[in-house]
């Protein structure tokens, strides 16, 4: 705990005066632009990745970085939190735009594409039920993870604030593979997990 002590002392004497201007609007003022659902995985950093400043990004993460599909009614396995940080960014906050962000080496995809035994992981388990449906070949990690980023996107599309916000043309959705060890960002498509090069 000593080091994130310091990285607070560090924050409060030097990061925050410089951008003190920036935390009095943000004092009054929440419109982030854009909703990103990336992997709680530590190496994934949606803001250093993106380059973006606080108050731009509204983020959600989860394992695997999975969106469970809208079920009307019935409570399936850690949604609703997802569910309403959906619904929150869209009907309150009016993000124009949503990622969904996997990325390399992914722990979650991993399990799942070497079969691992998680019986003594069973809240791990049932979340990765929402990953299941990928289609990969057995032990091929990278196209797993592609899939399950076209596949989350799916999944993203059936809960109903983003159904209206699509059906107004007044949200985009962006399917995207972090790589780690390059910084490399692929874009994927939607409808075949095939991965392109994202433009700047």
């Amino acid at each position: 705990m000593q080091d994130l002590a310091e990285g607070v002392a560090h924050f409060q004497q030097d990061v925050f005066p410089a951008k003190a201007e920036l935390f009095a609007r943000l004092a009054t003022t929440h419109r982030p632009h854009t909703l990103f659902i990336s992997c709680s995985d530590a190496r994934v950093v949606p803001e250093l990745i993106t380059q973006r400043e606080p108050g731009e990004l509204f983020v959600i993460r989860t394992a695997g970085n999975l969106v469970p599909a809208h079920a009307d009614g019935a409570r399936t396995d850690g949604a609703d939190g997802v569910t309403a940080g959906i619904e929150y960014a869209l009907a309150v906050l009016g993000v124009r735009d949503i990622v969904i962000c996997g990325h390399s080496a992914c722990g979650a995809m991993t399990a799942l594409a070497a079969g691992q035994d998680l019986t003594e992981l069973p809240a791990v388990s049932r979340w990765l039920r929402h990953a299941a449906p990928t289609g990969a070949p057995h032990g091929e990690v990278d196209v797993l993870i592609r899939n399950n980023v076209a596949l989350q996107l799916a999944n993203l599309a059936t809960h109903p604030a983003v159904a209206r916000a699509l059906a107004g043309d007044a949200v985009t959705l962006h399917g995207w593979v972090y790589d780690i060890p390059t910084g490399a960002v692929e874009r994927i498509d939607p409808a075949t997990g095939r991965p392109a090069a994202l433009a700047a």
